[in-house]
């Protein structure tokens, strides 16, 4: 008899203190899901701007978690003219062939450059847009670059898709999972949705001239191969070289940037980048406004520019990019 009241008074005492014990396992996880992508985003850092073939090898415990590629999951398009004299647009006409308007009529050639080639093509001056059929690919990053009769660099589109990883971890009530995209980190509950904890890596700044520069940094990680699971997981973080893909004065300078993890990134996204804006049109101060601004409709939903009031606008944008194996 006592020994069932021990058993019943156990069981009861194990009924009791169960929430508590999965909640400290849960938090257990989490905290551990969290240091993995700490020690991630600060490996991929220095890795990214190692030179090419060079980088790290580094040892994670993956017992509760599992580590996922998310690939071609943000897009960012970058566009603006090199010098203040000429206004042009490049349109994606389909997947083969660009529209190319100059203003001033003082575009004559187009090199179109990925990660399989280069292509070059003339062509006459004309206030018409001119059709440029290619058979260059976007599939992963394109940058197009207009020259004037000098052969000096008057335009350059770029677009570039993106690639990270997913740390998924087990909790009690389901599964927490945290993005690592572009230097940004997303991450979700079970049950609940996207929240974006960390922006990608996009600056404004003044400079002792009094100019404005914008910097962006753009973290590509691709993940070859499977990463396993385990209490000791070696793996190498190796550079592919990092680029660089505007350094200089820019003029009517556009960008984009859509996330394909969740329809509720990219919004979010947005209302950052439109924080200051949003409320400097509320106060009607936006004609000394600096900072970043919608292109065309006020949501964003058109591309980005940055309002610098007349002062000078220099853009430099790099690319870091790193390969993650066993």
């Amino acid at each position: 008899m006592m020994l069932a009241m021990v058993v019943t008074i156990m069981g009861g005492v194990w009924i009791f203190l169960n929430p508590y014990i999965t909640d400290f396992e849960d938090n257990t996880n989490w905290n551990s899901a969290n240091g993995i992508a700490d020690r991630f985003e600060d490996r991929i850092d220095v890795a990214g701007s190692s030179p090419e073939g060079t980088g790290i090898r580094h040892t994670l415990a993956l017992q509760s978690t599992m580590i996922q590629p998310i690939t071609k999951v943000e897009t960012w398009t970058i566009a603006a003219d090199l010098t203040a004299h000429e206004r042009v647009t490049v349109r994606e006409i389909n997947g083969t062939t660009l529209g190319i308007q100059s203003m001033n009529e003082t575009a004559r050639s187009v090199t179109i450059e990925t990660k399989f080639g280069v292509e070059t093509f003339n062509f006459m001056s004309t206030f018409q847009e001119v059709i440029v059929t290619h058979n260059s690919s976007r599939e992963h990053w394109m940058s197009v670059t207009i020259f004037d009769a000098d052969n000096r660099p008057i335009h350059r589109s770029v677009s570039y898709i993106l690639s990270g990883i997913q740390i998924t971890t087990s909790l009690g009530q389901g599964e927490h999972q945290i993005a690592l995209m572009n230097d940004a980190r997303t991450e979700r509950f079970p049950d609940q949705p996207w929240k974006v904890s960390k922006f990608p890596n996009i600056e404004l700044d003044t400079l002792v001239s009094g100019d404005i520069r914008l910097s962006v940094v753009l973290n590509d990680v691709t993940i070859n191969g499977s990463l396993g699971t385990g209490n000791k997981i070696g793996m190498d973080m190796i550079s592919l070289g990092p680029m660089t893909l505007f350094t200089g004065p820019a003029y009517h300078m556009k960008f984009t940037v859509t996330n394909a993890l969740s329809d509720l990134i990219t919004p979010q996204y947005h209302d950052k980048l439109l924080d200051e804006y949003t409320l400097n049109r509320a106060s009607g101060t936006l004609d000394t406004f600096t900072g970043y601004a919608p292109y065309l409709r006020a949501s964003g939903a058109d591309g980005f520019t940055v309002e610098t009031q007349e002062v000078n606008l220099f853009l430099e944008v790099d690319v870091k990019r790193v390969e993650v194996s066993r």
